[in-house]
Protein backbone atom coordinates (compact mmCIF):
# COMPACT_ATOMS: atom_id res chain seq x y z
CA UNK A 1 0.00 0.00 0.00
CA UNK A 2 1.37 3.66 -0.59
CA UNK A 3 0.76 4.87 3.12
CA UNK A 4 0.83 3.74 6.35
CA UNK A 5 -2.02 6.02 7.42
CA UNK A 6 -3.85 4.86 4.26
CA UNK A 7 -7.93 5.24 3.84
CA UNK A 8 -10.01 4.92 1.03
CA UNK A 9 -13.83 5.79 0.45
CA UNK A 10 -16.21 3.62 -1.78
CA UNK A 11 -19.54 3.77 -1.78
CA UNK A 12 -19.81 6.60 0.83
CA UNK A 13 -17.74 4.53 3.15
CA UNK A 14 -14.37 5.20 4.90
CA UNK A 15 -11.74 2.02 5.07
CA UNK A 16 -8.13 1.63 7.19
CA UNK A 17 -5.54 0.15 4.93
CA UNK A 18 -5.31 -3.54 6.41
CA UNK A 19 -2.07 -3.49 9.24
CA UNK A 20 -2.20 -7.60 8.69
CA UNK A 21 -3.67 -9.50 5.81
CA UNK A 22 -7.59 -9.58 5.96
CA UNK A 23 -9.56 -12.52 5.00
CA UNK A 24 -13.24 -12.40 4.69
CA UNK A 25 -15.32 -15.38 3.95
CA UNK A 26 -18.93 -15.48 2.99
CA UNK A 27 -20.05 -19.53 4.00
CA UNK A 28 -22.92 -20.00 1.39
CA UNK A 29 -26.31 -20.51 3.33
CA UNK A 30 -24.97 -20.52 7.18
CA UNK A 31 -27.55 -20.39 9.36
CA UNK A 32 -26.05 -19.73 12.72
CA UNK A 33 -27.12 -22.89 13.97
CA UNK A 34 -25.10 -24.66 11.57
CA UNK A 35 -22.15 -22.95 14.08
CA UNK A 36 -23.44 -23.39 17.14
CA UNK A 37 -24.03 -27.21 16.22
CA UNK A 38 -20.78 -27.81 15.55
CA UNK A 39 -19.05 -26.76 18.14
CA UNK A 40 -21.34 -28.01 20.23
CA UNK A 41 -20.71 -31.81 18.55
CA UNK A 42 -17.07 -30.50 19.52
CA UNK A 43 -15.63 -30.83 15.41
CA UNK A 44 -15.32 -26.70 15.65
CA UNK A 45 -12.27 -26.92 18.05
CA UNK A 46 -10.93 -23.22 16.57
CA UNK A 47 -14.39 -21.84 15.87
CA UNK A 48 -14.86 -22.53 19.80
CA UNK A 49 -11.60 -20.58 20.79
CA UNK A 50 -13.02 -17.54 18.30
CA UNK A 51 -16.13 -17.50 19.85
CA UNK A 52 -14.02 -16.96 23.78
CA UNK A 53 -11.50 -15.13 22.10
CA UNK A 54 -12.74 -13.28 19.20
CA UNK A 55 -16.07 -11.84 18.35
CA UNK A 56 -19.60 -13.61 17.38
CA UNK A 57 -22.53 -11.00 16.27
CA UNK A 58 -25.54 -11.53 14.14
CA UNK A 59 -26.18 -9.57 11.31
CA UNK A 60 -29.41 -9.30 8.54
CA UNK A 61 -28.27 -9.87 4.93
CA UNK A 62 -30.30 -8.35 2.09
CA UNK A 63 -33.51 -9.44 1.36
CA UNK A 64 -33.80 -11.23 -1.51
CA UNK A 65 -31.71 -13.64 0.60
CA UNK A 66 -29.93 -15.06 -2.36
CA UNK A 67 -26.34 -15.41 -3.79
CA UNK A 68 -25.73 -12.60 -6.16
CA UNK A 69 -27.25 -9.74 -4.00
CA UNK A 70 -25.47 -10.20 -1.14
CA UNK A 71 -22.31 -11.59 -2.62
CA UNK A 72 -21.93 -7.62 -3.82
CA UNK A 73 -23.44 -6.16 -1.07
CA UNK A 74 -20.94 -7.84 0.96
CA UNK A 75 -17.92 -6.92 -1.30
CA UNK A 76 -19.24 -2.83 -2.33
CA UNK A 77 -20.48 -2.26 1.14
CA UNK A 78 -23.71 -1.58 -0.04
CA UNK A 79 -27.29 -2.74 -0.61
CA UNK A 80 -29.08 -3.43 -4.47
CA UNK A 81 -30.14 -0.20 -3.95
CA UNK A 82 -26.25 0.89 -4.96
CA UNK A 83 -25.22 -2.13 -6.82
CA UNK A 84 -28.08 -2.60 -8.77
CA UNK A 85 -27.59 -6.51 -8.68
CA UNK A 86 -31.17 -7.88 -7.55
CA UNK A 87 -31.12 -11.56 -7.56
CA UNK A 88 -29.10 -14.13 -9.36
CA UNK A 89 -31.83 -14.19 -12.33
CA UNK A 90 -34.07 -11.13 -13.04
CA UNK A 91 -36.41 -9.56 -16.39
CA UNK A 92 -34.29 -7.17 -18.31
CA UNK A 93 -36.84 -5.02 -19.80
CA UNK A 94 -35.02 -2.95 -21.96
CA UNK A 95 -33.98 -6.27 -23.72
CA UNK A 96 -37.61 -7.74 -23.10
CA UNK A 97 -35.71 -11.43 -22.08
CA UNK A 98 -35.21 -13.33 -18.39
CA UNK A 99 -30.97 -13.52 -17.94
CA UNK A 100 -28.73 -14.07 -15.71
CA UNK A 101 -27.17 -11.50 -13.29
CA UNK A 102 -23.81 -12.08 -13.90
CA UNK A 103 -22.62 -9.78 -16.24
CA UNK A 104 -20.53 -6.83 -15.22
CA UNK A 105 -22.28 -4.72 -17.23
CA UNK A 106 -25.28 -4.83 -14.51
CA UNK A 107 -23.10 -3.57 -11.68
CA UNK A 108 -24.11 -0.20 -10.66
CA UNK A 109 -21.20 0.66 -8.45
CA UNK A 110 -17.07 -0.05 -7.95
CA UNK A 111 -15.88 -2.93 -5.15
CA UNK A 112 -13.88 -2.63 -2.53
CA UNK A 113 -11.55 -5.42 -3.65
CA UNK A 114 -11.45 -3.13 -6.99
CA UNK A 115 -10.61 -0.10 -4.93
CA UNK A 116 -8.20 -0.94 -2.85
CA UNK A 117 -6.07 -3.64 -6.05
CA UNK A 118 -5.91 0.19 -7.92
CA UNK A 119 -4.79 1.76 -4.45
CA UNK A 120 -2.00 -1.03 -4.36
CA UNK A 121 -3.23 -3.03 -2.21
CA UNK A 122 -2.34 -6.97 -2.99
CA UNK A 123 -5.81 -8.64 -3.85
CA UNK A 124 -7.00 -12.00 -4.20
CA UNK A 125 -10.50 -13.66 -4.37
CA UNK A 126 -11.50 -17.44 -5.09
CA UNK A 127 -15.22 -18.25 -5.74
CA UNK A 128 -16.61 -21.42 -5.91
CA UNK A 129 -18.83 -20.96 -8.51
CA UNK A 130 -17.80 -19.00 -11.80
CA UNK A 131 -21.47 -17.69 -12.18
CA UNK A 132 -19.54 -14.74 -9.64
CA UNK A 133 -16.00 -14.47 -10.53
CA UNK A 134 -16.59 -11.74 -13.18
CA UNK A 135 -18.64 -9.67 -11.28
CA UNK A 136 -16.36 -9.91 -7.77
CA UNK A 137 -13.37 -9.48 -9.88
CA UNK A 138 -14.57 -6.53 -11.76
CA UNK A 139 -11.84 -4.07 -12.36
CA UNK A 140 -10.14 -5.52 -9.65
CA UNK A 141 -6.27 -6.10 -10.37
CA UNK A 142 -5.21 -8.90 -8.63
CA UNK A 143 -5.74 -12.88 -8.22
CA UNK A 144 -9.46 -14.32 -9.20
CA UNK A 145 -10.49 -17.65 -10.03
CA UNK A 146 -13.46 -20.37 -9.20
CA UNK A 147 -12.96 -23.48 -8.20
CA UNK A 148 -15.42 -24.71 -10.79
CA UNK A 149 -13.12 -23.49 -12.86
CA UNK A 150 -9.74 -23.30 -11.38
CA UNK A 151 -8.12 -25.24 -14.69
CA UNK A 152 -9.14 -22.35 -16.44
CA UNK A 153 -7.40 -19.98 -14.48
CA UNK A 154 -4.44 -17.79 -16.14
CA UNK A 155 -2.39 -14.98 -15.42
CA UNK A 156 -3.98 -13.27 -18.31
CA UNK A 157 -7.54 -13.93 -16.99
CA UNK A 158 -6.80 -14.63 -13.50
CA UNK A 159 -3.91 -13.10 -12.43
CA UNK A 160 -2.59 -16.63 -11.78
CA UNK A 161 -1.33 -19.76 -13.35
CA UNK A 162 -1.11 -23.40 -12.43
CA UNK A 163 -3.86 -23.56 -9.66
CA UNK A 164 -4.25 -27.02 -9.15
CA UNK A 165 -0.96 -27.38 -8.68
CA UNK A 166 -0.76 -24.62 -6.33
CA UNK A 167 -3.87 -26.10 -4.46
CA UNK A 168 -2.72 -29.73 -4.76
CA UNK A 169 -6.20 -30.98 -5.89
CA UNK A 170 -8.41 -31.75 -8.96
CA UNK A 171 -11.27 -29.51 -10.11
CA UNK A 172 -13.85 -30.24 -7.81
CA UNK A 173 -17.88 -31.16 -8.67
CA UNK A 174 -20.00 -28.43 -8.54
CA UNK A 175 -22.46 -30.20 -6.61
CA UNK A 176 -20.58 -31.49 -3.74
CA UNK A 177 -18.58 -30.17 -0.50
CA UNK A 178 -15.91 -30.24 -2.17
CA UNK A 179 -16.10 -27.09 -4.21
CA UNK A 180 -16.01 -25.23 -1.13
CA UNK A 181 -13.05 -26.97 0.21
CA UNK A 182 -11.27 -26.36 -2.64
CA UNK A 183 -11.90 -22.75 -1.80
CA UNK A 184 -10.70 -22.81 1.63
CA UNK A 185 -7.69 -24.92 0.42
CA UNK A 186 -6.92 -22.38 -2.29
CA UNK A 187 -6.85 -19.61 0.55
CA UNK A 188 -4.60 -21.29 2.62
CA UNK A 189 -2.02 -21.88 -0.32
CA UNK A 190 -2.14 -17.70 -1.89
CA UNK A 191 -1.67 -16.78 2.41
CA UNK A 192 1.12 -18.94 2.43
CA UNK A 193 2.56 -18.09 -0.74
CA UNK A 194 1.36 -15.26 -2.13
CA UNK A 195 0.61 -13.00 1.51
CA UNK A 196 -3.04 -11.02 0.17
CA UNK A 197 -3.26 -7.81 1.82
CA UNK A 198 -7.18 -8.68 1.26
CA UNK A 199 -8.47 -12.02 0.71
CA UNK A 200 -12.37 -12.43 -0.50
CA UNK A 201 -13.27 -16.40 -0.25
CA UNK A 202 -17.07 -17.47 -1.36
CA UNK A 203 -17.87 -21.11 -0.99
CA UNK A 204 -21.17 -22.95 -2.12
CA UNK A 205 -24.27 -23.49 -0.44
CA UNK A 206 -24.65 -27.17 -1.87
CA UNK A 207 -24.35 -28.93 1.74
CA UNK A 208 -26.75 -26.37 3.47
CA UNK A 209 -29.02 -27.38 0.95
CA UNK A 210 -29.25 -31.04 2.17
CA UNK A 211 -28.57 -30.56 5.74
CA UNK A 212 -30.00 -29.44 8.32
CA UNK A 213 -27.75 -27.80 10.99
CA UNK A 214 -26.16 -30.60 13.80
CA UNK A 215 -26.63 -33.81 11.11
CA UNK A 216 -23.81 -35.68 9.73
CA UNK A 217 -23.04 -34.09 6.65
CA UNK A 218 -23.30 -30.74 8.05
CA UNK A 219 -21.09 -31.03 11.09
CA UNK A 220 -18.45 -32.59 8.37
CA UNK A 221 -18.72 -29.35 6.28
CA UNK A 222 -18.01 -27.11 9.46
CA UNK A 223 -14.92 -29.54 10.47
CA UNK A 224 -13.57 -29.02 7.15
CA UNK A 225 -13.92 -25.62 7.00
CA UNK A 226 -12.99 -24.91 10.75
CA UNK A 227 -9.24 -26.93 9.97
CA UNK A 228 -8.86 -24.45 7.21
CA UNK A 229 -9.92 -21.21 9.28
CA UNK A 230 -7.05 -22.63 11.84
CA UNK A 231 -4.54 -22.24 9.32
CA UNK A 232 -5.27 -18.88 8.07
CA UNK A 233 -5.38 -17.80 11.92
CA UNK A 234 -2.05 -19.36 12.58
CA UNK A 235 -0.75 -17.40 9.54
CA UNK A 236 -1.61 -14.03 11.30
CA UNK A 237 -4.49 -13.19 8.87
CA UNK A 238 -7.51 -11.37 10.27
CA UNK A 239 -10.70 -13.40 10.10
CA UNK A 240 -13.72 -11.81 9.26
CA UNK A 241 -16.64 -14.50 8.76
CA UNK A 242 -20.12 -13.84 7.42
CA UNK A 243 -23.53 -15.45 5.01
CA UNK A 244 -24.80 -14.43 2.28
CA UNK A 245 -27.79 -15.44 3.77
CA UNK A 246 -29.28 -19.03 6.15
CA UNK A 247 -31.06 -22.15 4.98
CA UNK A 248 -34.68 -22.88 6.12
CA UNK A 249 -36.50 -26.08 5.80
CA UNK A 250 -39.48 -25.69 3.06
CA UNK A 251 -41.36 -29.15 3.72
CA UNK A 252 -44.92 -30.23 5.00
CA UNK A 253 -45.14 -32.49 8.29
CA UNK A 254 -44.75 -35.61 5.77
CA UNK A 255 -41.52 -33.90 4.04
CA UNK A 256 -42.70 -32.72 1.16
CA UNK A 257 -42.18 -29.62 -1.20
CA UNK A 258 -44.01 -26.84 0.60
CA UNK A 259 -44.84 -24.39 -2.57
CA UNK A 260 -47.00 -21.92 -4.25
CA UNK A 261 -47.07 -22.24 -7.58
CA UNK A 262 -47.20 -18.40 -8.14
CA UNK A 263 -47.78 -18.39 -11.76
CA UNK A 264 -51.08 -20.97 -11.74
CA UNK A 265 -52.56 -18.36 -8.62
CA UNK A 266 -52.16 -15.47 -11.40
CA UNK A 267 -53.10 -17.66 -14.31
CA UNK A 268 -56.26 -18.62 -12.09
CA UNK A 269 -57.30 -14.90 -12.00
CA UNK A 270 -56.48 -13.70 -15.45
CA UNK A 271 -57.81 -16.82 -17.41
CA UNK A 272 -54.55 -16.76 -18.83
CA UNK A 273 -50.53 -15.94 -18.84
CA UNK A 274 -50.82 -12.26 -19.40
CA UNK A 275 -49.06 -11.66 -15.69
CA UNK A 276 -45.37 -12.78 -15.19
CA UNK A 277 -43.57 -14.62 -12.55
CA UNK A 278 -39.90 -14.42 -12.47
CA UNK A 279 -38.02 -16.15 -9.89
CA UNK A 280 -34.59 -14.81 -8.84
CA UNK A 281 -32.94 -17.50 -7.09
CA UNK A 282 -32.38 -19.12 -10.74
CA UNK A 283 -29.16 -19.98 -11.62
CA UNK A 284 -27.63 -23.08 -13.53
CA UNK A 285 -27.14 -25.00 -10.53
CA UNK A 286 -30.77 -26.38 -9.53
CA UNK A 287 -30.21 -30.00 -8.77
CA UNK A 288 -30.58 -29.27 -5.11
CA UNK A 289 -33.36 -26.37 -5.16
CA UNK A 290 -35.42 -27.06 -8.23
CA UNK A 291 -35.35 -23.25 -8.70
CA UNK A 292 -37.59 -23.18 -5.77
CA UNK A 293 -36.77 -20.17 -3.23
CA UNK A 294 -38.79 -17.67 -0.91
CA UNK A 295 -38.82 -14.37 -2.89
CA UNK A 296 -40.33 -13.83 -6.44
CA UNK A 297 -41.29 -10.61 -8.55
CA UNK A 298 -43.97 -10.61 -10.37
CA UNK A 299 -44.70 -8.32 -13.54
CA UNK A 300 -48.58 -7.54 -14.24
CA UNK A 301 -50.42 -6.83 -17.42
CA UNK A 302 -51.31 -3.76 -18.44
CA UNK A 303 -54.72 -2.77 -16.60
CA UNK A 304 -54.53 -5.25 -14.07
CA UNK A 305 -55.28 -3.66 -10.90
CA UNK A 306 -52.18 -3.75 -8.60
CA UNK A 307 -53.61 -3.30 -5.01
CA UNK A 308 -56.53 -5.63 -5.74
CA UNK A 309 -54.11 -8.44 -7.29
CA UNK A 310 -51.39 -7.86 -4.03
CA UNK A 311 -54.56 -8.23 -1.70
CA UNK A 312 -55.85 -11.75 -3.29
CA UNK A 313 -51.91 -12.81 -3.66
CA UNK A 314 -51.82 -11.81 0.43
CA UNK A 315 -54.50 -14.57 1.21
CA UNK A 316 -52.62 -17.24 -0.52
CA UNK A 317 -51.61 -19.72 2.86
CA UNK A 318 -48.05 -19.77 2.48
CA UNK A 319 -47.36 -16.23 1.13
CA UNK A 320 -45.96 -13.84 3.90
CA UNK A 321 -45.64 -10.85 2.46
CA UNK A 322 -47.00 -8.97 -0.47
CA UNK A 323 -45.21 -5.15 -1.58
CA UNK A 324 -46.01 -2.84 -4.29
CA UNK A 325 -42.90 -1.79 -6.50
CA UNK A 326 -42.17 0.87 -4.22
CA UNK A 327 -42.93 -0.49 -1.46
CA UNK A 328 -40.00 -3.41 -2.14
CA UNK A 329 -37.70 -0.70 -3.38
CA UNK A 330 -37.64 0.84 -0.03
CA UNK A 331 -38.03 -1.97 2.46
CA UNK A 332 -35.96 -4.03 0.92
CA UNK A 333 -33.38 -1.09 -0.23
CA UNK A 334 -34.19 -2.78 -4.27
CA UNK A 335 -33.49 -0.71 -7.30
CA UNK A 336 -37.39 -0.27 -8.30
CA UNK A 337 -36.46 -0.70 -12.02
CA UNK A 338 -35.38 -4.09 -12.00
CA UNK A 339 -37.93 -5.68 -9.92
CA UNK A 340 -41.68 -6.14 -10.64
CA UNK A 341 -44.78 -4.33 -9.87
CA UNK A 342 -45.31 -6.85 -6.89
CA UNK A 343 -42.86 -8.43 -4.84
CA UNK A 344 -43.89 -11.90 -3.52
CA UNK A 345 -42.20 -13.00 -0.29
CA UNK A 346 -43.07 -16.78 1.24
CA UNK A 347 -43.33 -17.62 4.91
CA UNK A 348 -40.45 -19.96 6.83
CA UNK A 349 -41.50 -23.04 5.69
CA UNK A 350 -42.64 -22.36 2.36
CA UNK A 351 -41.22 -21.84 -1.29
CA UNK A 352 -42.31 -20.14 -4.67
CA UNK A 353 -42.36 -21.50 -7.65
CA UNK A 354 -44.17 -20.43 -11.15
CA UNK A 355 -46.15 -23.94 -12.54
CA UNK A 356 -45.37 -27.08 -11.36
CA UNK A 357 -44.43 -28.25 -14.43
CA UNK A 358 -41.99 -26.24 -14.97
CA UNK A 359 -39.97 -27.36 -11.82
CA UNK A 360 -38.17 -30.49 -12.38
CA UNK A 361 -37.32 -31.84 -8.47
CA UNK A 362 -36.14 -35.39 -9.38
CA UNK A 363 -32.48 -33.83 -7.90
CA UNK A 364 -33.89 -33.79 -4.94
CA UNK A 365 -32.57 -36.57 -3.14
CA UNK A 366 -33.75 -35.16 0.53
CA UNK A 367 -36.28 -33.11 2.04
CA UNK A 368 -35.98 -29.46 0.08
CA UNK A 369 -34.49 -26.83 2.02
CA UNK A 370 -34.12 -23.05 0.46
CA UNK A 371 -34.20 -19.66 1.19
CA UNK A 372 -34.74 -16.30 -0.67
CA UNK A 373 -37.11 -14.89 2.29
CA UNK A 374 -37.01 -12.78 5.25
CA UNK A 375 -36.89 -16.08 7.76
CA UNK A 376 -33.13 -16.27 6.31
CA UNK A 377 -32.08 -13.21 7.29
CA UNK A 378 -30.07 -13.96 10.23
CA UNK A 379 -25.99 -14.53 9.51
CA UNK A 380 -23.27 -14.87 11.47
CA UNK A 381 -20.43 -12.08 11.67
CA UNK A 382 -17.22 -13.88 13.41
CA UNK A 383 -14.12 -12.60 13.96
CA UNK A 384 -10.52 -13.54 15.03
CA UNK A 385 -10.21 -10.50 17.15
CA UNK A 386 -12.19 -8.54 19.17
CA UNK A 387 -14.06 -5.33 17.99
CA UNK A 388 -13.16 -1.78 19.14
CA UNK A 389 -15.50 1.52 18.85
CA UNK A 390 -18.97 -0.56 17.69
CA UNK A 391 -21.79 1.57 18.63
CA UNK A 392 -24.28 -0.91 19.96
CA UNK A 393 -27.27 0.52 18.67
CA UNK A 394 -26.06 -0.10 15.44
CA UNK A 395 -27.89 -2.46 12.85
CA UNK A 396 -25.74 -4.66 11.58
CA UNK A 397 -25.37 -6.24 7.99
CA UNK A 398 -23.64 -8.71 6.52
CA UNK A 399 -22.15 -5.94 4.21
CA UNK A 400 -20.30 -4.51 7.14
CA UNK A 401 -18.68 -6.86 7.01
CA UNK A 402 -15.13 -5.29 5.82
CA UNK A 403 -15.73 -2.20 7.75
CA UNK A 404 -15.65 -4.42 10.49
CA UNK A 405 -12.90 -5.79 9.24
CA UNK A 406 -10.65 -3.06 8.47
CA UNK A 407 -11.87 -0.19 10.57
CA UNK A 408 -13.10 -2.34 13.94
CA UNK A 409 -10.90 -5.21 14.79
CA UNK A 410 -7.90 -4.94 17.87
CA UNK A 411 -4.61 -6.21 15.84
CA UNK A 412 -3.30 -8.97 18.41
CA UNK A 413 0.02 -10.85 17.71
CA UNK A 414 -0.84 -13.85 19.05
CA UNK A 415 -3.45 -16.15 16.74
CA UNK A 416 -6.73 -17.26 18.19
CA UNK A 417 -4.68 -20.82 17.45
CA UNK A 418 -1.90 -20.53 19.63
Amino acid sequence: MKSDNFTLSVNGREYHKPAQPVVVVCVDGCEPDYITQAIQAGVAPFMKKLLAQGTSLLGDCVVPSFTNPNNLSIVTGAPPSVHGICGNFFLDTAAGKEVMMNDPAYLRAGTILAAFSRAGASVAVVTAKDKLRTLLGHEMHGICFSAEKADLATEANGGIDKVLELVGKPVPSVYSADLSEFVFAAGVRLMETRRPDLMYLSTTDYVQHKCAPGTEGANAFYAMMDGYLAQLDALGAVIAITADHGMSPKTDALGRPQVVFLQEVLDALDGGTANRVILPITDPYVVHHGALGSFATVYLAPGVDVAETAATLQRVVGIEQVLTRAQAAEKFELPPDRIGDLIVVSDHLTVLGTRAKEHDLTGLTVPLRSHGGVSEQKVPLLFNRKLQQLDATRRLRNFDIFDLALNHTVRVAAPVSA
